[in-house]
């Protein structure tokens, strides 16, 4: 869970492709003819995802398991839309009554559809909205609400340069679980992707939490008794975690491999039992004739392994 902020619903940030989880988790710039992309950045649907079906699977921390399917097609010569459905489950967990005497058992469920629109600006420059109705049942209780995500991506083909802006989230619950009201994320988020030469190699650096500045945390330490958490708040600190870094090998275009480092991933986890490899992700893609496929990975926590599965074809491609 993180530690820097009273918000619900960031289930909204995880996303649901692999190429993305593996740079950093949070990507908005990277240009890829993947529908499973563009829930990151609603400008990153367009028209060559035309008739293009993404399925998503991912086992997340403890028993938590996510799916998604989503399809695309292309609205006349400068435009595409894309509707997509995602499921998260939390597994089973035990119930109590006031004074703690268990009950039995319960299920938790989030489920998010999405509906996008996008349009070419200009040749280079491309504007998108998505629409999301979210529903969420915790045993007996149910919230719904209402988010959209407005993005807008340049991209010069050229020098393979892409910059883009996102405004995540953006609306608030239509039906609360009881009194209290839950706020959705909402973050703008700014991203850059460049290659350099002729060299195989793409670099992102992506920028978000930027609604607030000040993003502290607890050090905890070795996790001995005598130990205490200690408030981290400086400059620097906070920068970082602003910032998700990520490089992608890219030989051809039916390979990619990519790397992603996201500071505040490894500070969140900044328990005695965090290693080295909180923070960091892990990403691979190949296309194999007429699909597409991605496998992601990631350990925030010693005892917590992420792992994520991509498949996408287009119809066109059987016809």
């Amino acid at each position: 869970m993180s530690q820097d902020g009273s918000v619900s619903y960031n289930f909204l940030n995880i996303p649901t492709s692999t190429h993305i989880y593996g740079l950093g988790g949070v990507n908005i710039s990277t240009i890829e003819d993947d529908i499973n992309i563009t829930d990151q950045n609603p400008a990153l649907l367009g028209a060559e995802m035309d008739k293009q079906i993404g399925l998503s699977y991912m086992h997340y921390l403890g028993e938590s398991n996510f799916a998604g399917v989503k399809f695309g097609a292309k609205a006349h010569e400068r435009g595409a839309w894309a509707i997509g459905i995602r499921y998260f489950g939390y597994g089973e967990m035990q119930s109590a009554d006031a004074d703690g005497t268990i009950t039995g058992t319960f299920t938790a469920q989030d489920m998010a559809l999405n509906l996008t629109y996008s349009h070419d600006i200009t040749e280079r420059l491309r504007g998108g909205i998505s629409v999301k109705y979210i529903y969420s049942g915790y045993e007996d209780y149910t919230a719904m609400a209402l988010a959209t995500d407005l993005g807008i991506n340049y991209y010069n083909p050229e020098k393979d340069q892409s910059f883009s802006v996102v405004i995540a989230n953006l609306g608030g619950q239509i039906k609360r679980f009881d009194e209290s009201y839950d706020r959705l994320p909402i973050d703008v988020r700014l991203g850059w992707t460049q290659s350099f030469n002729s060299l195989p190699f793409r670099f992102s650096v992506t920028a978000w939490n930027l609604t607030k500045w000040e993003l502290p945390y607890y050090e905890t330490g070795d996790g001995t008794i005598n130990a205490k958490p200690e408030l981290k708040s400086s400059f620097s600190s906070n920068l970082f975690r602003h910032l998700v870094f990520a490089a992608d090998y890219v030989p051809s275009e039916r390979l990619h491999i990519g790397i992603g480092y996201n500071y505040k991933t490894r500070t969140d986890m900044s328990t005695y039992s965090r290693n080295f490899l909180s923070g960091f992700s892990l990403a691979a893609g190949l296309n194999v004739k007429q699909f597409r496929i991605g496998v992601a990975l990631a350990q925030p926590h010693t005892g917590a392994t992420t792992f994520m599965f991509n498949l996408a074809t287009s119809i066109n491609d059987f016809l």
